[in-house]
């Protein structure tokens, strides 16, 4: 692993696709993900990064279908009770990214109670995005500024990048060197639109219950052979 791999994001898809594939009802699919989801928080860790981060559900998905909505919300407390220890076990901090206030209480409390549960944890950070979309982290994280200003608290002046990140959902975190995207999808969908400026996107035909620990080792493999310059000229 190069040293300045730090942030993994991955985007999940195909859970869906891989279910209609095998006849099965949508929701059934992210279900089975969530094999893979384990499989690639525990590469992480073996990685050693300081965070990774997975899209879990969009502020765009609150359209889907009202009985596969509810579905993924109890499927979100099963996981979050089952994986609990096991983030305690290698010292992963739970972290949560995206609109809270949209989700049904139980879920809600779930999380947060992980959050609190893992919050002295040191090693790896996972960053779950959920109700999340990246139009709305920039208008929020906008909407903060204004009010700082307004109380004259902070000066628009010497508004720059580095004060702006400190108003994001991740504040304080490095932007993600790697962007992983799976089921063949060649697109951010509103996921990490001001921290994935720089990152490298690597797009697996994976399906996300089919993608394993190997399929990730490709995707670093990947990104081992990429030079960054972030516009720069490098001789």
């Amino acid at each position: 692993m190069q040293k300045s791999l730090k942030h993994i994001a991955v985007i999940m898809d195909g859970n869906g696709r891989w279910a209609k594939s095998k006849g099965l009802e949508r929701f059934l699919g992210h279900r089975q993900g969530t094999r893979a989801t384990v499989a690639v928080v525990e590469a992480g860790v073996e990685l050693g990064l300081e965070h990774l981060t997975l899209f879990v559900f969009s502020s765009e998905n609150w359209q889907r279908p009202k009985r596969e909505v509810e579905y993924l919300m109890n499927l979100l407390v099963e996981m979050v009770a089952q994986e609990v220890p096991n983030l305690m076990k290698n010292n992963v901090k739970l972290y949560v990214i995206g609109n809270l206030n949209k989700l049904p209480e139980t879920p809600r409390q779930k999380l947060l109670e992980a959050v609190e549960q893992t919050s002295q944890n040191s090693g790896m950070q996972l960053n779950l995005a959920i109700s999340y979309g990246g139009r709305m982290e920039i208008v929020d994280a906008t909407r903060e500024i204004a009010e700082l200003v307004k109380k004259g608290e902070l000066n628009p002046e010497t508004l720059d990048e580095a004060e702006f990140a400190k108003h994001l959902y991740l504040r304080g975190a490095p932007d993600p060197d790697l962007v992983i995207r799976t089921g063949g999808e060649y697109r951010l969908s509103n996921y990490l639109l001001w921290q994935a400026a720089y990152s490298e996107f690597f797009v697996s035909d994976v399906l996300w219950p089919n993608f394993t620990k190997e399929d990730f080792a490709k995707a670093i493999k990947f990104y081992n052979t990429r030079q960054r310059r972030f516009g720069k000229v490098v001789e």
